[in-house]
């Protein structure tokens, strides 16, 4: 080093660092790693020139060692110990030398030799790690181990070293506060180094990474709270320093709302995915930056791909919000309860009162004119449960607009399943819009239209290669014309003298719902169409229930043919056999239908005696 001036090594640092940026669609095809390799030289050239590095401390910092050791944050120093003098300059640039070189190692696919040279950086720095000089570049050595390792698998070793990670920078901002040196600082000359502004903006994106990993390791672990928290944290930090870009934000804003969405947290879901609508709304209108994406504005197809995952979470968030209001509101057979309705209207203000004071705050992007952007989105969503029809028709027709939205791109040639399933959640909520209309006509309108979308899928789909989509959709489409049904009788019990037209309308509704459940029987069969003798777990209830529901609606048939009423009869009594006897050869099965089963017992035992009667008055007449 004594024979090199030292504006050359920095100026070979730099190229070294240069090379690495280069994006790898820049190599030739067949040697994507060349500027990757290059900089290593470089890397390598200017490791040789610093000299050998000071004697190694025993004390080993990886994190297999620290929790063989019972210390899950590797360790906090009591006290910062400043890099100065030669000795100590000389190890903390030959730990930026052994990062960088680390980080290379892994970007070309080599994480065992990156392992390597990232415990030695961590090793020279490790007496300097909470200083003004070194603090940075220890967390980001850290920050590279934990990614590794989680890639590895090795989820608990990854936690250990960015909870560490999180625990110096709480500490140096506690008890230091300074912005601190960036790592490339190290090899600058005094006049270029970095303003306290640029280094607490480097200091701050280098925090949110640590955040960033964090929520990604406790989603991993499953341990969903805390991946909410610190998800929730990297949002708003990269709001406010700028440092985001707007597909990915929005979208990870979107995917946030979900696990608000499942605590039934309407307003912070609200808010985050109003956010998301936002940011999203800025692609291609900020300038670009280092966090920008490669080729962000040139991927129309990912764009559009994202706005429709982005509509398919508001949808979630409006069915999810009408439903929780129906299971709050029904009563035992799954009509309006007026009584709760009223509870929940008198509760309303109080609810008010607490999400408007406590919770706001709390959840609360960005401020200033993003602040007002993001509440002017919110302001048209409702996030308090719909209490009757025209609550929940503005919250319907918000989902449909969605479901629109999020079809443009998820179509079905090409995005089957999600296709089916933006499908599905368009039918679950005119379903549960339906709850709440009191006109059972209208009801009966709205049920149609399930039936409109959802026939046309089963035509589309090969049940060889989507068995579990078609089964879903043809119970839905039975269970659906069954309701349509009940209405139906429930309209015609209402009239003196039902005309035939009703009849036959309740009739075909009978006649299209036992179809479609005996079609979703029909797929339980083995290829000799022999029906199971043991019915597995997963499709248990749905078959008890339309085994109950195909014998209630034999019972329904309306007929003035009274052989043909005695052969419904009977063959009603079959399926309420099958469901006793099969709870009687498998015990467990009962649990799954206790209330279909006791009435099954009960026709079982009615339904004989109704038949004898039956077949004495035809004999008679």
């Amino acid at each position: 080093m004594a024979n090199v001036p030292w504006a050359e090594i920095g100026e070979k640092f730099q190229a070294a660092l240069a090379l690495s940026r280069v994006e790898l669609h820049k190599n030739p095809e067949k040697e994507p790693y060349k500027s990757k390799y290059s900089a290593r030289a470089l890397l390598e050239e200017v490791k040789a020139l610093l000299g050998p590095a000071p004697e190694e401390e025993d004390e080993r910092p990886q994190a297999d060692d620290a929790l063989e050791a019972g210390d899950s944050s590797l360790g906090l120093p009591a006290e910062a110990v400043e890099a100065e003098g030669p000795v100590a300059q000389r190890a903390v640039r030959r730990a930026v030398i052994e990062f960088h070189l680390g980080v290379n190692h892994i970007d070309t696919e080599e994480p065992s030799a990156g392992e390597e040279h990232l415990v030695k950086c961590l090793r020279l720095l490790r007496k300097y790690r909470l200083s003004h000089d070194c603090i940075s570049l220890y967390v980001q050595a850290q920050n590279n181990l934990g990614i590794l390792w989680s890639e590895r698998e090795e989820i608990e070793t990854a936690q250990a070293y960015l909870e560490s990670s999180e625990a110096l920078y709480n500490q140096y901002m506690k008890e230091i506060g300074s912005p601190p040196l960036d790592p490339c600082e190290h090899f600058l000359p005094e006049e270029e180094k970095f303003t306290e502004q640029e280094r607490s903006k480097r200091f701050e994106k280098v925090y949110t990474h640590i955040l960033y990993y964090l929520a990604q390791v406790y989603q991993h672990m499953e341990k969903f709270e805390k991946a909410a928290h610190y998800c929730h944290s990297t949002l708003k930090l990269q709001l406010e320093h700028n440092a985001y870009q707007p597909v990915e934000w929005a979208i990870n804003a979107a995917t946030l709302s979900q696990f608000y969405i499942n605590k039934l947290c309407f307003m912070e879901a609200r808010h985050c995915l109003s956010a998301a609508n936002v940011i999203f709304g800025q692609t291609g209108k900020i300038p670009a930056t280092e966090d920008t994406t490669e080729g962000e504005g040139d991927v129309p197809e990912l764009y559009h791909q994202r706005k429709g995952e982005i509509a398919r979470c508001w949808i979630k968030y409006c069915l999810t919000l009408m439903q929780n209001a129906q299971l709050a509101m029904q009563d035992n057979i799954g009509e309006l309860d007026l009584d709760k309705q009223s509870e929940l209207r008198a509760l309303r203000k109080k609810e008010l009162d607490e999400e408007e004071s406590v919770r706001k705050k709390a959840v609360q992007f960005g401020n200033g004119e993003l602040c007002d952007a993001i509440s002017a989105v919110e302001e048209k969503v409702r996030y308090l449960r719909p209490l009757d029809f025209e609550e929940a028709r503005e919250l319907f027709l918000l989902g449909q607009h969605y479901v629109f939205e999020a079809k443009e791109f998820f179509q079905i040639d090409g995005y089957v399943t999600d296709h089916i399933e933006i499908v599905q959640d368009h039918s679950a909520l005119f379903k549960v819009l339906a709850f709440f209309e009191t006109d059972l006509e209208r009801r009966c309108k709205m049920h149609k239209r399930r039936i409109a979308m959802l026939e046309p899928l089963i035509v589309d789909l090969n049940p060889q290669y989507y068995l579990l989509v078609n089964r879903q959709i043809q119970f839905e489409i039975a269970h659906t014309y069954y309701d349509m049904m009940d209405l139906k009788v429930a309209i015609a019990d209402k009239l003196r003298d039902p005309d035939s037209h009703i009849v036959k309308k309740i009739n075909n509704l009978n006649k299209s719902a036992l179809k479609y459940y005996q079609l979703f029987l029909d797929s339980l069969r083995d290829p000799n169409k022999v029906f199971p003798e043991h019915i597995g777990e997963d499709v248990l209830r749905p078959a008890m229930l339309a085994k109950f529901r195909v014998a209630r609606l034999y019972g329904k048939i309306i007929t003035a043919d009274p052989k043909k009423e005695l052969e419904n009869l009977a063959t009603s009594l079959e399926h309420y056999k099958f469901i006793v006897d099969y709870c009687e050869r498998h015990p467990e099965a009962a649990q799954e239908i206790e209330v279909e089963l006791e009435l099954s017992k009960e026709m079982v035992s009615l339904l004989p005696t109704k038949m004898e009667r039956f077949r004495t008055k035809m004999a008679l007449t």
